[in-house]
């Protein structure tokens, strides 16, 4: 069945048009004098908003993991390395595959970007499918919690988390040349990493080049991979210790970009190549094979005069297989994505009104994705998705007080033949989302903000069309097709404060959702042609809320020059009801404490981590037991000269049993046992 949608090629003609308007500006920059840039601050988020905002003057939570932090980081996937941030988890879905999880809010609800464009993988469609970009790649990683960036879409519901490489350079590197080396080595799994990255100027040319080899054996564990409960519900023993079977991880990716930067802006292009194969751990012998090809397009055009300051447009086409073997040469079900997406942001030039500094930008975003799933195991039929969507942000600064606000409208469109059936379906959905906020200053470092926020997300491909055993969660799942919009009210209060030896952070939340997608269990059992029994679940829409805050701050107990001696703190706590009962998977409350030493050759850092139980559960879910784990890590600057960091860490030293409630494999495969990781970092 042939379908007409014009609100998508509209919005591809838009990124067409901005692309082409980058280059345009770009060859012609040469000849007219440079733009002089706006201040740019060292903990600007981009992803808060097209035209940056501090993080000290957001009304919305943020997070960032610089290029110097990354560096000398564990080589691990996305969500294990993000987990431990207030209010952010990971799924754990075995060490090859695990995504953020933020205000226990995961899968479609998360949305994780690269340079602002999604990846265009199928991570958000099953929790043991992995993301198909390494933390490793990286020079910046921002994040984004709770639903205010509508400029993103439904998908963002949850939060952002946006992964900002080099690949398409920007800026000319300082001196011709620079770049980073970093490998490092661990004990729990024998892991070994490598990373390289290279940019290159060249008059107005830049030109990078990176990769990153990860690779890793069965990880250690302190206990039975069995948890206590599971083995109690089954009568079994929980069996032996030593090592988690099937969680080995070997991932490789490189990439080469671009970029013509001359005095007025920018365009550049990119091409990378994702390869990794992994353990799902759920079962003893399946692995899966991942392979992603991505090329880019980014470009940046600074105006001189006019109500707008620059014009920005990115483009970004990804082609991914995703096979899921049953043994060595025994190829299962394969999951294909093929899809494209882009942006343009319109960026106001900085004026006055009412007396205050008035920034905003308008965009647009185009979205256009086929998904396929092949085999008997698929559980989803292939279906496309399109999106359009327009949004405006605008924010107005005083000084001591201040207010931003932003609308959405999106088109989203997803269109299947359901599994068993003959006649393709069409579901069409135009959400609205908005935000408006306010600010106020009222003493030097203190920053005051409340915020209220409406969201709209179109249900996905498996809410609405799955239809078949899920050998990942263990059930049948089944999808409804006529379920309506997501709606969520959030109201969220923050706090900054800087006061020189006292800093920190406070976010409190509240969400009320019409219309939450969950799945639960039907009470049916389906019986799998080897005998083995699963529950049936299904999705359906029902009414939830939820709750919750995130603290964290600093206070300096001796500072000296560039040498510091302080204690740091956070903690976290999400509530999450729904009218037919606990919300399932929400992690438990935690709070961390850190005696943390900083200097020019030396940095150490004393951590001890507290987890609670969770025993506010889902139907059918078990709870977990609180756990406490203690870290060690320093990282050393021995040449004056040369950027050379060696850096240590010890984690879990303690050796203690800890299982992440959030993750479908909490009562199969516990967090690994107690870990040593060495290595060294070159930044030149």
């Amino acid at each position: 069945m042939s379908v007409y949608r014009p609100a998508v090629s509209t919005a591809r003609l838009l990124l067409l048009t901005a692309a082409a308007s980058a280059l345009a500006g770009a060859a012609a920059a040469q000849s007219n004098p440079p733009a002089q840039p706006d201040a740019v601050l060292d903990d600007v988020v981009v992803t808060a908003s097209p035209f940056g905002v501090s993080q000290r003057a957001s009304t919305i939570a943020t997070d960032v993991i610089d290029e110097q932090a990354l560096a000398t980081a564990p080589a691990q996937s996305l969500g294990d390395l993000l987990a431990g941030q207030p209010g952010l988890r990971s799924t754990s879905f075995a060490p090859g595959a695990s995504r953020p999880v933020i205000r226990g809010l995961s899968g479609p609800r998360v949305q994780v970007l690269t340079n602002g464009i999604g990846l265009i993988d199928a991570s958000s469609v099953s929790p043991d499918h992995a993301v198909a970009t390494d933390p490793a790649e990286a020079s910046r990683i921002e994040v984004v919690r709770g639903p205010s960036t509508l400029i993103y879409g439904g998908s963002a519901i949850g939060g952002v988390v946006n992964i900002i490489d080099n690949r398409i350079p920007t800026e000319q590197p300082e001196g011709g040349i620079d770049g980073v080396i970093s490998t490092q080595a661990s004990s729990v799994d024998d892991g070994r990493s490598i990373f390289g990255r290279v940019t290159v100027g060249a008059g107005p040319f830049a030109f990078n080049i990176d990769g990153v080899s990860r690779s890793s054996d069965d990880y250690d564990i302190p206990s039975p991979a069995r948890s206590q409960r599971l083995a109690d519900e089954d009568g079994e023993p929980r069996g032996p210790g030593g090592t988690q079977p099937n969680s080995y991880t070997d991932l490789k990716a490189w990439g080469v970009g671009g970029s013509y930067i001359g005095d007025k802006g920018f365009f550049g292009v990119s091409y990378k190549d994702t390869e990794s194969e992994y353990g799902t751990v759920a079962e003893p012998t399946v692995f899966i094979q991942l392979h992603q090809t991505r090329e880019d397009v980014r470009g940046e055009y600074n105006f001189d005069t006019g109500p707008f300051r620059a014009l920005r447009g990115s483009y970004g086409h990804a082609e991914y297989t995703h096979t899921e073997f049953e043994g060595p040469g025994e190829p299962g079900t394969v999951f294909n994505s093929d899809g494209q997406e882009g942006r343009v942001d319109l960026i106001q030039r900085k004026s006055s009104l009412f007396g205050g500094e008035w920034n905003g930008a308008i965009g647009f975003q185009g979205l256009s994705r086929t998904f396929e799933a092949i085999g008997e195991e698929a559980f989803v039929p292939t279906s496309t998705t399109d999106e359009a969507g327009i949004y405006t942000v605008q924010r107005i600064d005083r000084g001591p007080v201040g207010f931003e606000g932003g609308l959405r409208y999106d088109r989203h469109t997803v269109s299947a033949t359901p599994l068993g059936g003959v006649t393709e379906l069409e579901r069409e959905f135009d959400n609205v989302s908005a935000s408006i906020a306010g600010f106020l200053r009222p003493a030097p470092g203190l920053f005051l903000g409340l915020s209220l926020a409406h969201n709209e997300r179109a249900p996905s491909e498996v809410e609405l069309f799955a239809d078949g055993l899920h050998i990942a969660t263990a059930a049948y799942e089944t999808g409804d097709l006529t379920l309506d919009t997501e709606k969520v009210n959030t109201l969220e209060g923050t706090v900054h404060y800087d006061g020189g030896r006292v800093s920190g952070d406070l976010h409190v939340y509240g969400s009320k959702y019409d219309g939450f997608i969950d799945e639960r269990p039907t009470g049916g059992v389906f019986t799998s042609d080897e005998g083995e029994e699963f529950p049936i679940f299904q999705f359906v829409q029902t009414d939830a809320t939820f709750y919750g805050f995130e603290a964290e701050g600093e206070y300096a107990l001796w500072e000296a020059g560039a040498s510091k001696l302080a204690l740091e703190g956070a903690v976290d706590y999400v509530h999450a009801e729904t009218d037919l009962g606990p919300a399932a998977r929400i992690p438990p409350w935690s709070v961390t404490g850190r005696l943390a030493w900083s200097s020019k050759p030396l940095d150490a850092t004393l951590e001890v981590r507290r987890v609670a139980e969770q025993d506010r559960v889902a139907d059918l879910e078990r709870p977990t037991d609180a756990y406490t784990l203690v870290n060690l890590s320093g990282a050393w600057r021995p040449l004056a000269d040369r950027n050379v960091t060696v850096f240590a860490e010890a984690r879990n030293l303690t050796d203690e049993e800890a299982r992440e409630h959030v993750s479908f494999l909490k009562d199969i495969a516990p967090m690994p046992g107690r870990n040593f990781r060495v290595g060294v970092a070159y930044r030149f």
